[in-house]
């Protein structure tokens, strides 16, 4: 029994060890892109400028301190923030994940029907502009402050205009700050009604920048213009440089040669190749500038289980992006080569005729999208021969306990 116990024991172990190794076979060879992360900033809150506590005129009694708090990103960028949600606790110790408008986190928040109104607000306040700007818009429209405007005064009226679109909070006319001066309430209820007036007009979300080339590796002969390369970008061309031979240069479709200046979004560039070069190749590069943080919103990564005050960036900066191509030519007359240094015939051109008799010779059998799917590293053949193997030998095993307790019987 002992026998026939440790057979079964061994063929079980034996299937099992082959259905594992033919379940994992697929895994091995998964596309690990999938398991990507998408990219997003992350990042952590910090303390920041403390200004005024406000007075609401209705609402839950609840007078915040208007403050502009520090966001560090995980690459090190810090970032200047508002709050969006009055009510909701800030969360210090909660990763902050940057999220479109509209997955701001509560359904129900005025900040999906204000949130244009609420950019507006970032791009004018406080701050996207100095306080000598702010000072030299309201000037315009015979607003002077006390003394001048005060960093404080400034942090607060924007964060109150913030939370009048976020949060459909109002500062009290009479009262708006708890604390300080006559003037500094004076002026904070003049920066206030300015950026919720009538002369906010709204800004969409903005998109961040971005710019792309779309061929990235293109050939052709000495004697033509190698392209067209189109650009697509949602920036500023700032700069376009080159690494190609002398005589070679980037142009237009009609052989201008181009300048920074002269390219734009939807812009065709051309390698302009003499025809008398000789068989070489070359890149070129673009960069682009774009304003990316202004209105960028983050919110708690652990939202759903513990509520964080989202945020919402209130500094705008430029950002670049960057983008490359390449160009390969040959020279335009090509000639042949012998018969010693030929090059076999690719998969994808047929060979020669031959102007002889015919010879008998192994064909030449092409090789189908060869180098299309990239090589992940891992080969399932192998575990599913090996799975394939362990199977066959647990099958032979049981076999054989039957065949022994028939004997037995």
């Amino acid at each position: 029994m002992h026998g026939k116990s440790g057979l079964m024991r061994g063929g079980a172990a034996v299937l099992g060890a082959a259905v594992a190794l033919l379940t994992a076979a697929p895994l091995a060879s998964a596309d690990p892109v999938s398991a990507m992360s998408t990219g997003e900033a992350k990042g952590r809150v910090e303390g920041g400028d403390a200004a005024f506590q406000v007075n609401f005129d209705r609402g839950p009694v609840n007078t915040p301190v208007a403050e502009l708090f520090n966001l560090t990103l995980s690459d090190g960028s810090k970032l200047k923030v508002y709050c969006v949600q009055v009510d909701v606790d800030l969360d210090k110790q909660q990763d902050m994940i940057e999220r479109p408008w509209d997955k701001f986190p509560d359904a129900a928040s005025p900040f999906h029907k204000n949130r244009d109104k609420l950019n507006w607000v970032l791009h004018h306040g406080y701050p996207a502009n100095d306080l000598a700007a702010i000072e030299a818009e309201l000037a315009k429209k015979d607003v002077k402050f006390h003394d001048k405007l005060s960093k404080a005064e400034a942090i607060t009226a924007t964060q109150a205009a913030v939370w009048h679109f976020s949060d459909d909070r109002n500062l009290n006319p009479e009262h708006p700050i708890r604390s300080g001066s006559a003037d500094d309430a004076a002026d904070v209820l003049a920066l206030y009604k300015y950026l919720t007036g009538d002369a906010n007009t709204g800004i969409g979300e903005q998109p961040k920048p971005t710019l792309n080339i779309s061929a990235k590796a293109t050939e052709g002969k000495a004697g033509t213009r190698i392209g067209p390369f189109t650009v697509t970008t949602t920036g500023d061309i700032t700069e376009l440089t080159s690494k190609l031979p002398e005589g070679v240069k980037i142009t237009d479709a009609d052989g201008k040669e181009l300048k920074t200046a002269d390219v734009k979004d939807g812009s065709e560039l051309y390698v302009d190749v003499p025809k008398d070069s000789k068989d070489g190749n070359g890149t070129f590069a673009l960069k682009a500038s774009g304003h990316l943080d202004t209105g960028r919103l983050f919110v708690g990564e652990n939202y759903e289980k513990k509520k964080a005050q989202s945020l919402i960036v209130a500094q705008s900066e430029k950002t670049t992006v960057s983008a490359n191509a390449a160009a390969k030519w040959t020279a335009g007359t090509v000639t042949p080569p012998t018969s010693e240094t030929s090059t076999p015939p690719s998969a994808t051109t047929a060979p020669p005729t031959p102007s002889g008799p015919p010879t008998t010779a192994p064909s030449v059998v092409p090789q189908a999208e060869q180098g299309s799917l990239p090589y992940t590293g891992v080969s399932a053949i192998l575990p599913i021969s090996i799975g394939a193997l362990l199977l066959i030998g647990g099958t032979v095993m049981l076999l054989l306990v039957r065949r022994r307790r028939k004997s037995a019987a």
